[in-house]
């Protein structure tokens, strides 16, 4: 393939990509969003592959290693339930950090990758080598951990070391004294020990940043995770020369650092003090979290499936508001089909999504899509929240910290001012929950205990379907 023609493929690879984060900010545009990026993804590989960069005896290694890369990811696509999608991206992006890792080693290594270049050329070379390794080492270790804190395989609890702030510092110092000297080496031999034991230490520090992180953060982490994914493949696009993986991995890391932000402020919390962890843990790993483990604050009042479905049926309006506990039972076909019956009946049902409800962003949207819920009745938390005082019925299933009241009426809970729904002023809400236990940020919800709301225990999906057979036997 021509120089030229590889050029205009990447250029319209980009605009494509450009077109798909687009599309992917509304779900109504979500699929032809998806769709540009799948086209432009195609292209961009194809131009890669098959450009002048790239000598025709490298082809079958790279056609088979994609020939095999494909087969993992259709069998993936098809065997990944969408409640493990968080615990897949996790896995994904810490792919993309460990692609970076070995890109930037085999940069280094290989002595094609500097022939022609001046000491001012080599310099910036072995600078984009260096931060694209710590970059791609970071966002792997950490994706790990990711990974296994959302699949349940680690503790959501944040694990602090103590002078984890002064541990930090030390290391950062270290990676820019191994710096200097991985500039100063003359060759690969004496480069390679400044290289590795950098690597070591930003493993280690993509460890303890993520293993400091409690579980309420976890939808910021995976945010904040997806954007250092992008700055390893801009950093690698840097280290290869090539314009459109720099131009993708800034779109990538750029977005995920504004999502990373919108999610924060939904938190009432600062970027800062997310990755310092301790979130749910009042700060002290040993302690919990204020109302974490205390006595409940008072009785709460139980309500049956069937007291569920009558109160359902004599409500003119509905607001359900999905939390990870539907994503656990997979109930959100249930949920559909109970909205579906109660809009036959002219009942006005709606969705409450608040930003870090959920696993990750957007899941409780992704589920629903899927259960084929009306893109035009899930609002964002800033669209419904005035509407809960002319709601009828509130029903929260498998959320609690997003709907907390404490947030706004106890300046001493560690979720103080963080931006909740506001169920408790519906004429009714039922919460929906396994048992009393409290939610990821380890804080007692004094919503269980208020006159108006009701507590319908058990396994969601079972309820719901209970609830779903009484509405259809009262046609």
């Amino acid at each position: 393939m021509p120089t030229s023609l590889a050029t205009v493929a990447y250029i319209g690879a980009t605009i494509l990509f450009i077109l798909c984060l687009g599309g992917l900010s509304n779900q109504e545009t979500a699929r032809r969003g998806n769709l540009y990026g799948v086209i432009g993804m195609a292209i961009a590989v194809i131009a890669t592959v098959f450009g002048p960069r790239v000598l025709s005896a490298g082809l079958p290694w790279i056609i088979g290693c994609m020939v095999v890369g494909g087969a993992i990811g259709l069998y993936l696509a098809r065997v990944v339930q969408m409640t493990q999608m968080p615990e897949l991206v996790a896995f994904m992006h810490s792919m993309v950090g460990l692609a970076a890792m070995f890109i930037g080693y085999a940069s280094f290594i290989d002595p094609a990758a500097s022939v022609g270049l001046s000491p001012a050329e080599q310099t910036v070379h072995e600078v984009e080598m260096y931060v694209g390794v710590l970059i791609g080492a970071v966002t792997f270790s950490g994706s790990v951990v990711a990974f296994g804190k959302l699949s349940g395989r680690i503790g959501g609890k944040p694990f602090l070391l103590p002078g984890r702030h002064l541990i930090n510092l030390v290391g950062l110092l270290v990676v820019i004294w191994y710096g200097r000297e991985f500039l100063n080496a003359q060759s690969v031999a004496e480069g390679i020990t400044p290289m590795v034991i950098m690597t070591v230490i930003s493993l280690l520090f993509g460890v303890h940043m993520v293993m400091a992180i409690g579980g309420a953060d976890m939808p910021v982490v995976v945010s904040m995770l997806n954007s250092y994914s992008g700055w390893a493949a801009a950093a690698t696009g840097f280290m290869l020369s090539n314009d459109l993986l720099i131009v993708t991995g800034a779109l990538v890391g750029s977005s995920g650092a504004i999502l990373s932000y919108i999610m924060c402020n939904a938190m009432n919390r600062n970027f800062l003090s997310v990755i310092s962890g301790g979130f749910g843990s009042g700060g002290n790993a040993s302690k919990p979290a204020s109302g974490g483990d205390a006595a409940p604050a008072g009785e709460t009042t139980p309500i049956s499936a069937a007291e569920t479905a009558e109160l359902l049926s004599e409500a003119k309006n509905v607001i359900i508001v999905p939390g990870y506990g539907m994503a656990v039972a997979q109930a959100q076909h249930s949920v559909y089909e109970i909205t579906r019956v109660l809009r036959e009946r002219g009942v006005n049902v709606r969705f409450g999504i608040h930003p870090v409800a959920g696993r990750m962003p957007g899941h409780m949207n992704v589920l629903l899509a899927e259960a084929k819920v009306p893109y035009d009745i899930v609002l964002e938390m800033d669209e419904i929240n005035d509407d809960f005082a002319d709601t009828d019925v509130a029903i929260v299933i498998g959320a609690n910290d997003i709907v907390n009241p404490a947030a706004q009426e106890n300046p001493n809970s560690p979720i103080a001012g963080m931006p909740i729904l506001e169920v408790w002023k519906a004429k009714t809400s039922i919460v929906m929950k396994r048992s009393m236990a409290s939610g990821y940020a380890g804080v007692d919800n004094p919503l269980f205990y208020k006159e108006n709301n009701r507590m319908l225990f058990g396994d969601a999906k079972k309820m719901l379907d209970e609830v779903l057979n009484t509405l259809n036997a009262s046609k």
